[in-house]
């Protein structure tokens, strides 16, 4: 295909044929590793056997892998087909309105059935787990993408899928719940009666809106004491940030034929795997020493991991089960406010994220979910597309980068990620527009009690 000009295009095409044949490994390329895990039963070094009771062994592999690629089976590439290459569209109209210099690209992520990104990893770890020989899958959702997600994923192969849904969410996104079960899935407001974490937290607060943390605690038990069930997560694990790189080697394809790269990629941050996937193949040019950009991370206000967290081991969970990991942690049992961008609260981040800002490779940011609206309602009027919560904070700050571009006078080109569109999330864009919405804080004192209880590994 030849070269295309910039100034003629809008949206900037990739052939079916240019379909990632790998997913790509930024551990490889890491000045300083991810610390290992540990146990959250003996607190001793993690074994990759230790991980069988909730993982298949190819997933396990993937997350210890220090291997620079890893190749994408044919079957998954070729479900892939369906929605990717997913388009990269130059934000022209945004440009304008904004009046600025900046050049904007956004790699859209939306097109599938699902809505969002995160069906390239629930459909690589459906594959996995049916090769294994699974018949289960439990999970976690916040906003429910990844719930929505992997009810389709395990549809497709046959699997049968349950989902702990934060409470929150639950009540707030009835049409999430309403895809999942459309494919078969068993959806449950978390926490629960139906495990022992999930009924030791009702216990102590009969009216818990519930949080990832302890989601993940209910789906964690759940597969470890079913033999023919598996724990799925759809963030944070090495192995899930992995899978989402395909977002970003596409989006350096599509850049290539209008001779673009950018200064600046931006994406929102809850646990990591969107950032990871837009990201990290850039990062790969940043590390090598062959390109110089900055990668932004942007988090809610509400749950500020990288901005107001420490860098510590923690459980991953609030229940103590899931792998202590080194990473950026406001304490696993902090319970953010009920935000409207329900997949951006964990405490925790990715591992390989947490190391990479705490090395200053990457940088964050953290706004209040009334600014972040604010955005999207702009990108919305100008660009046609209604994102979900969790991409407009990446939206807000790419619109701060390209006013500090026009001030400077400076033709940056900024690259963010739309992870998904909002047409599931339209009751809290009734709530934005009703004016009762507020700009929600973290509470430091929730924080530094939860902190106190973090892990001591030696």
């Amino acid at each position: 295909m030849s070269k295309l000009r910039r100034n003629d295009i809008v949206k900037i095409p990739l052939e079916e044929s240019e379909i990632p044949r790998q997913w790509y490994n930024i551990v490889a390329d890491m000045p300083n590793k991810p610390a290992p895990y540990y146990s959250p039963f003996t607190g001793e070094l993690l074994k990759p056997e230790e991980m069988k009771a909730i993982f298949p062994d190819s997933l396990i592999a993937q997350e210890m892998s220090t291997e620079r690629f890893i190749e994408i089976p044919d079957e998954v590439r070729e479900i892939y087909r369906q929605w990717r290459p997913s388009p990269l569209y130059r934000a022209r109209n945004l440009e304008k309105l904004l009046d600025t210099p900046a050049r904007i690209y956004y790699k859209y992520e939306g097109s599938n059935a699902t809505g969002s990104h995160k069906l390239n990893s629930a459909i690589a770890q459906a594959y996995y787990n049916k090769e294994a020989g699974i018949k289960r899958l439990a999970t976690e959702t916040g906003a429910g993408q990844w719930g929505s997600a992997l009810s389709m994923a395990c549809n497709h192969f046959g699997l049968e899928c349950t989902v702990y849904m934060v409470k929150v969410s639950y009540r707030q996104k009835p049409y999430r719940r309403s895809f999942m079960e459309t494919f078969g899935a068993s959806v449950y407001a978390s926490p629960t009666t139906k495990t022992q974490s999930g009924r030791r937290i009702l216990e102590e607060d009969p009216e818990s809106s519930g949080s990832l943390g302890i989601a993940i605690s209910e789906a964690v038990e759940d597969a470890a004491t079913h033999d023919d069930t598996n724990y799925s997560l759809g963030s944070v694990l090495n192995h899930v940030c992995l899978h989402q790189t395909v977002i970003g080697q596409e989006a350096k394809a599509q850049l290539e034929k209008v001779d673009e790269y950018p200064d600046i990629v931006i994406a929102c941050c809850g646990g990591g795997s969107n950032f990871a996937g837009i990201a990290f193949p850039f990062l790969r040019d940043k590390l090598s020493g062959s390109k110089k950009l900055r990668a932004i991370a942007v988090e809610p206000a509400a749950c500020p991991t990288l901005t107001k967290g420490v860098f510590a081991f923690d459980y991953g969970d609030t229940a103590k089960m899931a792998p202590i990991a080194k990473m950026y942690t406001l304490g696993h049992d902090f319970v953010p406010e009920g935000i409207h961008a329900g997949g951006l609260r964990y405490h925790g981040a990715s591992a390989i994220v947490s190391q990479l800002y705490d090395d200053g490779i990457i940088e964050a940011v953290a706004y209040g979910q009334k600014t972040v609206f604010d955005a999207a309602v702009m990108f919305a009027r100008a660009e046609g597309i209604i994102p979900a919560p969790e991409s407009s904070h990446a939206i807000r700050a790419a619109i701060d980068e390209a006013e500090k571009a026009r001030e400077a006078g400076e033709q940056k080109v900024i690259l963010f990620n739309l992870s998904g569109h909002g047409y599931f999330d339209m009751s809290s864009y009734d709530y934005y527009f009703s004016g009762d919405m507020i700009d929600v804080d973290y509470s430091k004192e929730n924080v530094e009690k939860s902190i106190s209880r973090l892990p001591t590994i030696k």
